[in-house]
């Protein structure tokens, strides 16, 4: 249309990252409410404005058809972008679907993966690196669901400079943990003969760089900044442990990204665990990378039921190595019950009363239904944490007051004899674990959700030199290399939500402790991958324990994990991923919560009261 004639129609993003705007003059009106009715999601905001989900319109683009003055609809800029990407990318992503095979694309040969890398690259690459980047490149967007430990870092550097080299991009904005940015700074350093200009976000510090680090927790205020920056030269968005976006749109972080994604000109997600909570997440993770099709390609390959048929469906859209692709010694993991003493035991039987008695309906308030599983997790690990609560510390989905007793209750009786009679049982048996261990020369990583479970473990562990690092330690490397360098320092305590990602300890540690577990199936993969990793010397044994006390909200978890990490393995076709959800059971030796998650609890609830 004339750039200075009045649109007929204009379409633009509307007040969120997952809306589209149509906005149209008086006399079209009746045009906008036909155009309405085939769109799913159309809501119809004034009789010239129509907002409709970014996701019905890039899967129903031949509902413009019907727009009787075409040749006059205006677009912005990046959604029209965005638009023709959508559609290039269906066409693509339909006929590799469509192949009997599960190769994507005609893929690079290692000599041209050379070339395309040049001189300035000087990282060595494994043969499922190679072909992991291989087949990234062969769609515009990708996703990589490799194993924490493949090496998705340097194979999301290695695409990077692929693409550079041909003129696609210029610029590489991540989104990354805090604690994975030393991988990705010393990535850099190793793998061109001149490091790109990397830098950490900062208002203002971005202009310079080729490519920027920022936190999820960061994103949501640099919008502005970071959304010109991307849209200013063609540039790579990078998702690393893109689980942390997995609520979409409903979520701070889900939102940020796919506000930014429509910036750039090109889009790739890293994570491990990619269906943490099953199908849901793996819908927001493929609506960022291909919105429209990829979310709608996720829900009939699940739909069925079929999960078998479902991972042969999605296989082309991502790669994956996994751990026996590696080649990594095998990891033993079991589950240890051990037994509430009698006072400890009363004291779980009358939290579960206390909670029972809660209204019918209120099955809905997931934000209380959080905080009592919060504090029956407490219970079943040391009853004494009930009496003051979380720290600022922990997560957000963690924190709690300390448990509200009315006096005189039998409650608060129980929990004032309690310190007097008896000790955790899950702190005496992770006592024995790391005895046994340092006896053999061996350092143990003690994971616990609780910050005060961790000081308590600091106190009872004094004579192993524990290093300690939870979201309050002040100087998490200094921790973390004593920990590895100091032949004193036995033990490492930490909380998956701190250290479960981005950290490498599989040179110096072999053995690990779950004092507790939440519902949250991604964390305890992430973290047990700090252990078990690529670089393992052969032969080398690793042992994970899991503390369970008997009869507790611990059964409902490792139930509730056994489901998601069994989802998880079959649409990835990982047959390792579902053997840790059926752990070993071993005798003592001395958040995240989802609507089945909630259904379980509930369940358990009605089973120890009845």
């Amino acid at each position: 249309m004339d750039a200075g004639a009045e649109p007929s129609l204009e379409i633009t993003f509307g007040d969120d990252a997952i809306t589209a705007r149509f906005q149209t003059r008086k006399d079209h009106a009746a045009d906008l409410r036909r155009m309405a009715l085939r769109f799913q999601s159309g809501v119809q905001r004034t009789p010239t404005i129509l907002d409709v989900e970014l996701d019905d319109l890039l899967s129903n683009l031949r509902a413009l058809q019907s727009w009787p003055e075409p040749e006059s609809v205006r677009w912005n800029r990046h959604l029209a972008d965005l638009v023709r990407d959508s559609a290039a990318d269906a066409q693509t992503v339909a006929r590799e679907l469509a192949s009997e095979t599960t190769r994507i694309g005609a893929e690079l040969a290692s000599e041209e993966l050379s070339d395309l890398l040049g001189p300035a690259w000087t990282g060595d690459l494994t043969s499922f690196q190679r072909r992991d980047i291989t087949r990234l490149l062969s769609l515009r967007h990708g996703a990589n669901f490799s194993v924490p430990g493949a090496g998705k870092t340097r194979v999301g550097l290695a695409v990077f400079q692929a693409l550079r080299s041909q003129g696609k991009v210029e610029r590489l904005l991540i989104v990354a943990p805090k604690s994975a940015r030393e991988s990705w700074l010393y990535e850099n350093k190793v793998c061109f003969a001149e490091p790109l200009r990397m830098s950490l976000y900062s208002n203002g510090s971005t202009l310079a760089a080729d490519a920027v680090i920022i936190n999820y927790e960061r994103l949501d205020g640099a919008l502005d900044d970071l959304g010109f920056w991307l849209s200013a030269r063609p540039s790579l968005l990078l998702l690393d442990e893109a689980h942390r976006m997995k609520a979409g749109a409903r979520g701070v972080y889900g939102s940020a990204c796919l506000a930014l994604g429509p910036r750039a000109r090109r889009r790739l997600i890293l994570t491990g665990t990619p269906a943490p909570n099953g199908a849901k997440d793996l819908e927001n993770l493929f609506g960022f990378v291909w919105p429209g099709h990829g979310r709608q390609r996720v829900i009939q390959a699940v739909g069925g039921g079929d999960l078998a048929k479902a991972s042969r469906v999605l296989r082309p859209l991502f790669t994956r190595t996994t751990k026996h692709e590696l080649g990594l010694p095998p990891v033993t993991t079991r589950v240890t019950p051990v037994e509430l003493p009698p006072l400890h035991n009363e004291i779980y039987e009358a939290l579960l009363g206390t909670f029972s008695a809660r209204p019918t309906g209120s099955e809905a308030d997931f934000l209380a239904w959080g905080k009592i599983t919060v504090y029956l997790l407490m219970a079943a690990t040391s009853p004494t944490l009930l009496h003051v609560g979380t720290t600022r510390y922990e997560p957000l989905e963690y924190q709690v007051p300390p448990l509200p007793v009315p006096k005189g209750s039998h409650l608060s009786d129980l929990l004032r004899d309690l310190p007097s009679y008896e000790f955790s049982p899950k702190y005496r048996e992770t006592l024995a674990i790391v005895d046994a261990n340092a006896a053999q020369g061996r350092k143990t990583l003690v994971w616990s959700t609780f910050i005060r479970s961790l000081n308590t473990l600091e106190r009872i562990l004094k004579r192993f030199r524990p290093a300690l690092v939870h979201g309050g330690t002040e100087d998490r490397e200094a921790e973390i290399a004593r920990f590895r360098n100091d032949p004193d320092c036995m033990v490492l305590l930490s909380n998956p939500a701190t250290l479960g990602e981005g950290i490498s300890l599989h040179h110096h540690c072999h053995d690990a402790v779950y004092v507790d577990r939440d519902f949250a199936a991604g964390r305890f993969l992430q973290s047990l991958d700090r252990i078990h990793r690529l670089g393992l010397a052969p032969g080398t044994e690793t042992r994970v324990t899991v503390l369970a006390s008997e009869k507790t909200i611990d059964d409902v978890v490792q139930q509730r994990l056994k489901a998601k990490l069994d989802f998880m393995g079959d649409v990835l076709d990982d047959a390792e991923v579902k053997q840790l959800s059926d752990l070993d059971e071993e005798p003592a030796v001395g958040g995240g919560l989802d609507e089945a998650d909630l259904q379980a609890l509930m369940g358990h609830l009605r089973v120890r009261t009845s």
